[in-house]
Formats: C-alpha cells, sequence, structure tokens
C-alpha cells in the first residue's frame, strides 16, 4: 500500500506542477500582456489594432483555449505515466 501512496503523491505533485505552469502562463498573457505591458505593445500593430489592445480583447482568449488544449494533453500524458488513463 506505501507503493501506492507514494506514486499517488508523485502523480498529484507533476499535477500540481502542470497545473502552476499553466497559470503563471496564463497570468502574464492576461494580466501582463492585457494591463502592464499594454503601452509597450500597443506600438505594434497586429491586424491593424495595438497589440496591447488584441491581447486585451482577443489574445488572452486564444492563448487560454490554448492552455486548455496543452492541459489535455499533458494529463492525459501524466494518466499513461501513472497507468491512470481511461
Amino acid at each position: 500500500m506505501s507503493s501506492n501512496n507514494s506514486s499517488a503523491q508523485a502523480y498529484w505533485k507533476e499535477n500540481l506542477r502542470i497545473i502552476m505552469t499553466y497559470l503563471a502562463i496564463w497570468f502574464v498573457v492576461s494580466y501582463g500582456c492585457g494591463i502592464l505591458f499594454v503601452d509597450a505593445l500597443d506600438q505594434i500593430q497586429f491586424f491593424g489594432f495595438p497589440l496591447g489592445f488584441w491581447f486585451a480583447q482577443q489574445g488572452s482568449i486564444y492563448v487560454f483555449l490554448g492552455l486548455i488544449w496543452a492541459y489535455v494533453f499533458s494529463m492525459n500524458k501524466l494518466d499513461e505515466k501513472y497507468d491512470v488513463h481511461e
């Protein structure tokens, strides 16, 4: 039973690392690009709009959707590693 418990702890430790990584990326893109760095990013045009505005309105949503797909892929890979996949 101890082996099973240590495997479960290792699984959750890796799961939390994945979650924290993706949350950090989401924070940097949504808060950083949309609020903190908006003035610098607005100097760049993207599809005719200032890049900071684009990140605040559209880009952070696209990055969030990409992070969802990346999380699904990462968790499927992690599940297979610990043999808890469907």
